[in-house]
């Protein structure tokens, strides 16, 4: 008989207590597998090109490399100005509800009220919760902004968000481009062994991914592989068939 995996944490009193009262901190481990998959696929992708297209080795490190920096450098931007968008939305929710509690604050209570009931709360246990919440204008505000909009108050700082993504697509990034700059051999098995390098790197990363994530390791490994072998196959062909017309 399977055996259930140990929780995760304690749940006794003192250990609860001491959890809850660590402050918050955001993960970017989605940020980090965001960057190693798309940096992996995006420059083996340009490899696979290069290869189906009949160029030389040369042609795979130098616009691999290119990719690299340039590629990289325009996710991390994309990341960072989707991060600092997230809390630009936050800030100005919570800019427009600290002027409604200001002009309407029986209003704001009644949404606290009707948003409380639909949990199942009711009577005088209903009217303590509003009271409670609404005595303290920051947690009014933060319940405002998580229970009416569904977001979060803890958003990640853009600039490392932005950094981790540019780490990570660099670093699984090169993978593929290994065997271009540390072997002596030719065209074809240069790309085979980067082929093969590409694909174990693919494997780690989607069986990191389903164990930081909570799934399971090797379906997540086998469609992370899956997905990079796909976008390697599409390449191959485009260089393939680009070369054969020219």
């Amino acid at each position: 008989m399977e055996q259930d995996p140990p929780l995760s944490h304690d749940h006794s009193p003192s250990a609860i207590k001491h959890r809850l009262a660590q402050p918050h901190s955001p993960s970017y481990s989605g940020d980090a597998v965001l960057g190693a998959i798309d940096g992996t696929v995006t420059t083996f992708a340009v490899v696979s090109g290069v290869a189906g297209a009949g160029l030389p080795a040369a042609a795979a490190l130098i616009l691999g490399i290119a990719n690299l920096m340039a590629d990289g450098f325009s996710m991390a931007v994309s990341n960072y100005q989707a991060t600092e968008t997230d809390r630009e939305h936050v800030d100005q929710i919570r800019r427009e509800e600290e002027r409604h509690i200001e002009v309407a604050p029986e209003g704001e209570r009644e949404e606290i009220r009707q948003l409380f009931a639909a949990k199942g709360f009711e009577g005088e246990l209903l009217e303590k919760v509003v009271d409670t919440i609404c005595k303290d204008e920051e947690v009014w505000l933060d319940t405002m902004i998580r229970e009416e909009y569904g977001l979060t108050t803890e958003s990640s700082k853009p600039f490392k968000a932005a950094w981790v993504t540019f780490l990570a697509f660099v670093v699984a990034g090169s993978v593929p481009l290994l065997p271009y700059v540390f072997m002596d051999l030719e065209g074809e098995g240069l790309f085979m062994w980067s082929a093969v390098m590409t694909l174990s790197a693919f494997a780690v990363i989607g069986f990191v991914r389903g164990r930081t994530f909570g799934r399971n390791p090797l379906r997540s490994a086998l469609g992370t592989l899956a997905m990079g072998a796909g976008a390697a196959a599409i390449a191959f062909g485009l260089g393939a068939g680009v070369e054969a017309i020219i």
